[in-house]
């Protein structure tokens, strides 16, 4: 099974040159806490957070409307390629305290975005399906 099938289906990004609002935006949009930050190739550049709009961007004084977010996005970014399986994408995760870890082609293009949220939810289905198998 790809990593993929558990991932929510349209990636929240944005271009290089969005500013912080429009990334906001998106993310409000897409009702997720992350947004991937992808060059002119689709290509993964950073990532924006709702945790980078509170400890950055809030007490920076800079106007939202107007600064890039690349100067507030986080690079370099831990990224998994499609074929990880859940629990390595899982621990990967943990072992990084992160809660969206971008999935990318050979070529870092961005694929989709995985959360823990996507990834404890597999792991319970797992559990609950080993119960029921114990329980035979």
């Amino acid at each position: 099974m790809s990593i993929l099938s558990i991932c929510s289906d349209e990636p929240a990004s944005v271009d290089i040159d969005a500013t912080v609002a429009q990334t906001i935006e998106e993310m409000v949009n897409h009702r997720v806490g992350a947004a991937v930050v992808v060059d002119e190739h689709g290509v993964v550049a950073g990532i924006f957070t709702e945790r980078d709009v509170m400890s950055k961007v809030a007490l920076s004084g800079r106007d939202p409307w107007t600064t890039p977010v690349r100067e507030f996005m986080n690079t370099p970014v831990i990224m998994a390629l499609e074929n990880i399986s859940y629990t390595e994408a899982l621990t990967t995760m943990l072992d990084n305290h992160l809660r969206h870890m971008p999935i990318v082609d050979e070529n870092g293009r961005l694929l989709r975005i995985l959360s823990i949220r996507n990834v404890l939810e597999k792991k319970i289905d797992v559990l609950i399906e080993e119960i029921a198998q114990a329980k035979l």
